[in-house]
């Protein structure tokens, strides 16, 4: 796939950002873009084609397993889509375990870099490119932290994280101990955003817990031996950095008020989700409350949790929280949320109800149900058949090897989720009938999503635990329409992280964020899609930009790849089919 085409839209007018505030108007509003916009939508099945053998992929996941049941082994590790070389395909990192005591590989474990060909297949260019970290990993995330214009990338492990600086010719440094970013900890997942707005992007790291491969507890049940659980073990204190501007970084956790010390972080994601124009963050723990730290705008944040419904359960329990998702799943304005959770505990779905608090609709979503058979890990909301409205896509796998010595009911490969959305804030169960990549059964563990293809539908990428991974490309067949946006920041950071963009088409408004990390353990196409059903245009673009501007295009015509550069307008990429 390739580009053919350039043009430039310049922007019409700045406004004042608008929302909805009272709760009457907001549910008033999402009636109508319901009525209105079902009847603009056209009906495709969704089909999704494991296509990882004619890729050139070569890639096999080490978790460094040796039999004696380290806790390590169980969380796998995640990938990265992100355009690292800027030539207007997205490329793919992959992180990599190491081996354990008892276990010693021919060839050492390593992460990987493939560059995207364009031509739907990938080359291995980690030795060129300097990113074989041979440390045992867990996530990564991309942010440009020195906005010379070429995505960085920052990979936790178990031990110290390390932070590569992209030099622009197709290579990387590494940078960890000029930033000051080598935490040591237990890192299981990390995000960039700019939480202070001053142009420059910041990272979060979420800790997991104390442990040490040395001192490893036995654990089991009913005489089989299992990976022990997280109550197991202490948790730990995750770290917030801020970006001095300079190059460096100052862990600013007990100051910015983040820090604790009994948290047990998964996964990670920032979202401005009280729609105050600056980003929040929100932290999943494994069998501990969650975390819901609300930006005050003046450097401090403030864990709102527990008053707006999200830390615990309905039964006032904590969950085995995996991956935190945000999206509008309503079209009405406000960032909803959805949480991976271990096996025989339901994916949760929160609504946000615009007052600060959220419902919980787990099982009144049609999410809740399904989700109980599955151990769920990395997921995200994406509309994956470009109708208007964003569907829920789960990674799904047991961590024990045996399990079914313990439930003959389940087993440790398991069959991921798709979730159809009906439109109303309910959602459909289709992995049955949605393709041939549907259909595996594997160990899987991370999901990042991106239109690797630029074909202008999201594709889908799965790691799996100890396995090699499977990309899904998206083969459904439909008339429908989209818009695709690259955000680039000249006063904000130059990612565009954080950067909202709206759409109106169809009697629908859509919203989407620009965001570093956020579905476990993993890092997606920083570019934002937008599925229009059967509008061929966007009546208008709504562009709020993390310094405040905000930007208005009207009459935007489907089906192009644009890029929004802060201040100078759209420029337009037209696929060539």
């Amino acid at each position: 796939m390739s580009f053919r085409s350039r043009a430039t839209i310049s922007n019409q007018h700045h406004s004042a950002f608008f929302v909805f505030h009272s709760p009457y108007l907001k549910i008033s509003a999402a009636v109508i873009v319901i009525l209105s916009f079902s009847s603009a939508i056209a009906d495709a099945q969704l089909r999704f084609t494991d296509v990882t053998a004619t890729t050139g992929i070569r890639f096999h996941h080490e978790d460094g397993r040796s039999g004696a049941h380290y806790f390590l082994e169980t969380l796998g590790a995640g990938a990265a889509w992100f355009d690292y070389d800027q030539d207007g395909d997205i490329d793919i990192y992959f992180v990599n375990g190491a081996d354990l005591p008892g276990m010693k590989s021919d060839v050492p474990p390593t992460n990987a870099l493939f560059r995207n060909d364009g031509d739907g297949t990938f080359t291995d260019v980690t030795d060129y490119a300097g990113v074989g970290d041979l440390g045992y990993g867990f996530s990564c995330a991309a942010g440009d932290y020195d906005n010379n214009g070429f995505p960085d990338l920052y990979i936790t492990n178990f031990g110290p994280n390390v932070l590569y600086q992209n030099n622009g010719n197709g290579t990387f440094t590494d940078v960890t101990a000029q930033a000051g970013v080598g935490d040591s900890l237990w890192g299981a997942s990390s995000a960039f955003a700019d939480y202070d707005n001053d142009g420059h992007l910041d990272l979060f790291v979420a800790n997991y817990v104390q442990f040490e491969v040395d001192s490893n507890p036995e654990c089991g049940t009913i005489g089989v031996r299992t990976h022990c659980g997280p109550e197991a073990f202490h948790g730990t204190a995750s770290v917030l950095y801020r970006n001095s501007g300079d190059g460096t970084f100052t862990d600013v956790t007990e100051k910015s008020g983040v820090w604790n010390p009994n948290g047990k972080g998964m996964g990670v994601i920032w979202c401005d989700y009280d729609n105050d124009a600056d980003l929040d963050l929100f932290v999943a723990n494994d069998k501990v409350e969650d975390w819901l730290y609300r930006n005050e705008g003046d450097g401090t944040f403030k864990d709102v949790g527990l008053t707006s419904g999200v830390a615990l359960n309905e039964m006032g329990a904590p969950y085995s929280s995996m991956a935190p998702v945000f999206g509008d799943i309503d079209n009405n304005g406000w960032f909803d949320l959805a949480i991976t959770n271990f096996q025989d505990e339901p994916n949760s779905v929160y609504y946000n109800d615009g007052d600060g608090f959220f419902s919980d609709i787990t099982y009144r979503s049609g999410i809740g149900g399904p989700s109980l058979t599955r151990l769920a890990w990395g997921a995200d909301f994406a509309d994956l058949d470009s109708d208007g409205w964003l569907d829920l896509f789960v990674a799904t796998g047991h961590l024990e090897e045996n399990v079914q010595l313990l439930n003959p009911t389940t087993t440790y490969p398991q069959q991921n989720q798709l979730f159809l959305s009906r439109g109303d804030r309910t959602f459909d169960d289709v992995s049955d009938s949605s393709g041939d990549g549907l259909l595996l059964k594997r160990v899987s563990r991370g999901a990042a999503f991106g239109d690797y293809d630029n074909d202008g539908d999201v594709d889908i990428l799965i790691t799996n635990s100890n396995q090699t991974p499977d990309l899904l490309r998206n083969d459904t067949a439909n008339q429908n329409h989209w818009l695709v946006f690259t955000a680039v920041g000249t006063k904000s950071n130059r990612s565009g992280i954080g950067t909202r963009i709206t759409v109106s088409a169809g009697g629908s408004v859509q919203m989407r964020e620009v965001k570093s990390g956020g579905s476990y353990p993993s890092h997606s196409d920083m570019r934002l899609h937008f599925g229009l059903g059967e509008s061929a245009a966007a009546e208008q673009v709504e562009i709020r930009w993390s310094s405040g501007l905000i930007e208005h295009y009207k009459d935007v015509r489907s089906n192009r790849f644009l890029i929004a550069t802060e201040g100078k307008g759209l420029e337009s990429l037209e696929a060539e089919n």
